[in-house]
C-alpha cells in the first residue's frame, strides 16, 4: 500500500488519541519508519502490523480500528487528498455509489503501482444499492463498511449497510447492500 494510508492511520491516532499513542502503537507493530512518505509503496504486511498495533495499544477491537480507518479516509483523508475527485464522484450518495466503479482508475493517474481493489454495482432500486467489493487484500471487510458509512457522512444521508455475502477465496468478494 502506498504511504499515504500508513500517514493517514498515523493522522487518525494522533488526532483522537495523540502523539504518544501513535509511538506506542509504531513500538508494539515494530514499524522503524520515522515518516511516511505518500507517494512511495510500502509492503501491506506494515500496514497489517500498524492496524494490529492500533487495536492492541488502543484496547480497540480490530474491526472498530477499522471501522474508524473507513470513514476517516473518506471524511479527513479523501476531501484533503483528493477533493476535487470527491466532489466530482457525484451530488449524492446514490450517485457516488454509481461512480464508485471509475474513481480507482482516476486515482492510479497519481498512484500507477497501486494495486486497487474493484468496485461494482449490482442491484439498484429507488432506496438501496448493492455494492461489489473485490480484493487481492484479505481482512478488510469493516474497513469497506467505514467507507461506506463515511460516504453516507460525507452526503448527509442516513442508511443501514446490510452484508449480503462474504467470499475470501480465491480472492476477497463481499457485496453490501446501502439503504437509505
Amino acid at each position: 500500500m502506498y504511504g499515504i494510508i500508513n500517514r493517514a492511520i498515523e493522522d487518525m491516532v494522533t488526532a483522537s488519541h495523540g502523539e504518544n499513542a501513535w509511538m506506542q502503537i509504531k513500538a508494539a507493530s515494530g514499524v522503524q519508519v520515522d515518516y511516511f512518505l505518500s507517494n512511495e509503496p510500502y509492503d501491506d504486511e506494515m500496514t497489517y502490523k500498524l492496524v494490529a498495533a492500533s487495536s492492541e495499544v488502543l484496547q480497540i477491537p480490530m474491526s472498530e480500528v477499522l471501522s474508524a480507518f473507513g470513514e476517516w479516509w473518506v471524511l479527513k483523508t479523501g476531501r484533503e487528498k483528493y477533493g476535487g475527485l470527491m466532489e466530482a464522484g457525484g451530488k449524492n450518495l446514490q450517485e457516488f455509489l454509481l461512480n464508485l466503479p471509475m474513481f480507482h482508475s482516476r486515482i492510479m493517474l497519481f498512484y500507477p503501482r497501486l494495486n486497487p481493489p474493484e468496485f461494482r454495482i449490482g442491484t439498484i432500486t429507488e432506496s438501496s444499492i448493492e455494492v461489489h467489493y473485490y480484493s487481492t487484500r484479505k481482512g478488510l471487510h469493516h474497513f469497506v463498511l467505514g467507507l461506506l458509512q463515511g460516504l453516507a457522512k460525507m452526503y448527509h444521508t442516513p442508511v443501514t449497510i446490510q452484508v449480503l455475502s462474504m467470499q475470501s477465496e480465491p480472492e476477497t468478494h463481499e457485496i453490501f447492500q446501502v439503504n437509505w
